[in-house]
C-alpha cells in the first residue's frame, strides 16, 4: 500500500502481539524526521515491541509501520538495511568474533558482489571505532569485553552502517553514567551534524528529557502524550504513567524540564525519652 507521508517513518493502528498476549493496540505515530525521538514509560508498557516494530524485527497483528509511504513489510531487504539501522535490547555476537570485524558487519548492505570492500567501507568503521572510543578495542573477541565495552561496539556497528535512520533500544544499558552521557551526547551529534533521525528507548526520563526533540511517553500499550520535553514532563504525567510523585523543576543545565522524585522513604523519628521514675 503506498500513501503519501508526512514523515518517513510512521505507525497506523498498530496491534502487537506475542502469541497470545497482546501489547500494543491500536496506536498511531509519526516519527518526525530529522528529529531525536525518545521513547518513555514503565517497564511491559510496549516501549521495546513499538521500536522492534518499527525496525521489522517484529510483524504487526494488526495495522501497518510505513516507511516513505510504502508499508514496511513491501521494502526490499536491503534497501531496509540501508536506510533503517536497528540496535536491539542484549544483541549476541558471533563467537569469537573481534571488535573490527563485527563492526565491519554493519557496512555489509553497502556492499556490491564485485567490490565487497570499499575505502568507504574502511573509513566508515575506522570512523565508528572512534566516535564510540573503541578503536584501541579493534583486535579483541567482543566475548571477552565489559558489558559496557560490548555496548558501545554495538552502538559502532549501527553507526558504521550509516543510515538515514537509526532506531536504539536501551542504548545505554550495562554503561555507568559517564559512558551514558558519551552515548547520548554522540547520538545528539549525529542527529545535528548529519540530520539522522533517531529514535530511542530509554529508561531515564531525565535523560529523555535532556535529549529528546520528540518524547513519546507510554502506557499500557498506548500513547499517553506526545511532544516536546517541555510540554509533555509535567508532574501530572509523571503521576500518571509512572506512578510516581515528584515536582518537575527547570533543569540547571539545559533549561528543560527535570523531574525531582517526591519525599522518600525515612525511619520514625525516635519518641522522646520519658526518662525513669
Amino acid at each position: 500500500m503506498n500513501r503519501t507521508p508526512t514523515s518517513r517513518l510512521s505507525a497506523q493502528d498498530l496491534t502487537l502481539a506475542y502469541e497470545d498476549r497482546t501489547v500494543v493496540e491500536g496506536l498511531a505515530l509519526e516519527i518526525p524526521d530529522g528529529q531525536v525521538t525518545v521513547i518513555v514509560g514503565p517497564n511491559a508498557c510496549g516501549k521495546s515491541t513499538l521500536l522492534r516494530a518499527l525496525g521489522r524485527l517484529l510483524k504487526p497483528r494488526q495495522g501497518v509501520v510505513l516507511l516513505d509511504g510504502v508499508e514496511l513489510a513491501r521494502v526490499p531487504g536491503r534497501q531496509l538495511a540501508r536506510t533503517v539501522g536497528v540496535l536491539p535490547q542484549s544483541p549476541t555476537p558471533p563467537d569469537g568474533i573481534t571488535v573490527a570485524d563485527l563492526v565491519a558487519r554493519g557496512r555489509q548492505p553497502h556492499q556490491k558482489w564485485w567490490q565487497q570492500w570499499s575505502e568507504a567501507d574502511e573509513q566508515a568503521v575506522a570512523e565508528a571505532l572512534e566516535r564510540t572510543t573503541t578503536a584501541d578495542l579493534a583486535d579483541r573477541p567482543v566475548d571477552e569485553l565489559s558489558g559496557g565495552q560490548r555496548q558501545r561496539v554495538w552502538i559502532a556497528m549501527a553507526l558504521a552502517q550509516d543510515t538515514d535512520l537509526l532506531l536504539l533500544d536501551e542504548p545505554t544499558t550495562y554503561l555507568d553514567i559517564a559512558h551514558q552521557v558519551e552515548v547520548l551526547d554522540l547520538v545528539r551529534r549525529l542527529n545535528h551534524e548529519r540530520g539522522r533521525t533517531v529514535v530511542a528507548v530509554l529508561h531515564d526520563l531525565n535523560q529523555a528529557a535532556r535529549y529528546a526533540d520528540h518524547l513519546v511517553a507510554m502506557k499500557a500499550g498506548r500513547i499517553v502524550a506526545q511532544g516536546p520535553p517541555a510540554e509533555v514532563v509535567t508532574a501530572e504525567l509523571v503521576e500518571e504513567v509512572f506512578g510516581l510523585s515528584s515536582v518537575v523543576v527547570p533543569d540547571p543545565v539545559t533549561g528543560g524540564p527535570l523531574v525531582v522524585p517526591g519525599m522518600s522513604w525515612r525511619p520514625a523519628a525516635p519518641l522522646p525519652d520519658a526518662g525513669v521514675r
